[in-house]
């Protein structure tokens, strides 16, 4: 007889994702944003990640993203660690009616501070998310070229930069096989982008 290799909390939480992020898409696209957390919860279970690590990959873009989100209700639904694990993958949580979040490069550069002195379980989900949003990057740029940084924030000097200190932030105090697959993409993005950002 089989065992069964996840919970039911994952149907409910893979069901509480796609009703979350039914209308959104990624940045410029009309590519439905459910399929980015999907690939991140894969990578996540491919490189060692449990039920717990993979619920949290599925929702690590929640507090951010959807309006009225608290991470009380994650916790609720779902426990302690899952809460944990997504408050601490979010560089900020979603504004309140009437207010702004804080500025980019001050929201990454305190991101990258707390991920630094992170716990193993929380990196790799968040090298997962980068690995695969910096595939996407690479994906889009062969297609437009460096006309693919005017959809961030950070412009093409802040997104490189981000992606770079992501990485050293991460092999601070931990490694994994996806950690070095992350590596290999940043550089390559760099060198078909022109150089490093700063």
């Amino acid at each position: 007889m089989s065992h069964p290799r996840y919970s039911t909390r994952f149907d409910e939480a893979a069901g509480f994702a796609i009703d979350a992020f039914r209308t959104k898409a990624r940045k410029v696209t009309n590519v439905p944003y459910i399929t980015h957390l999907f690939a991140v919860c894969a990578l996540v279970g491919e490189y060692g990640g449990d039920e717990e690590q993979m619920i949290a990959a599925l929702l690590h873009d929640w507090l951010e993203d959807v309006d009225g989100a608290e991470i009380g209700t994650i916790e609720h639904k779902f426990g302690h660690r899952v809460a944990r694990l997504v408050e601490g993958l979010s560089d900020s949580t979603a504004p309140l009616p009437g207010s702004e979040k804080p500025p980019w490069r001050d929201r990454k550069e305190r991101y990258l501070s707390h991920l630094e002195h992170a716990q193993g379980d929380l990196k790799l989900i968040s090298c997962a998310d980068k690995l695969h949003n910096c595939q996407t990057i690479r994906s889009d740029h062969a297609q437009v070229g460096n006309r693919v940084y005017e959809r961030f924030t950070g412009k093409q000097d802040g997104t490189l930069w981000y992606y770079q200190s992501v990485h050293a932030a991460l092999a601070t105090g931990w490694h994994s096989p996806i950690l070095d697959r992350l590596g290999r993409e940043v550089r390559a993005l760099v060198e078909v982008s022109g150089g490093a950002g700063g």
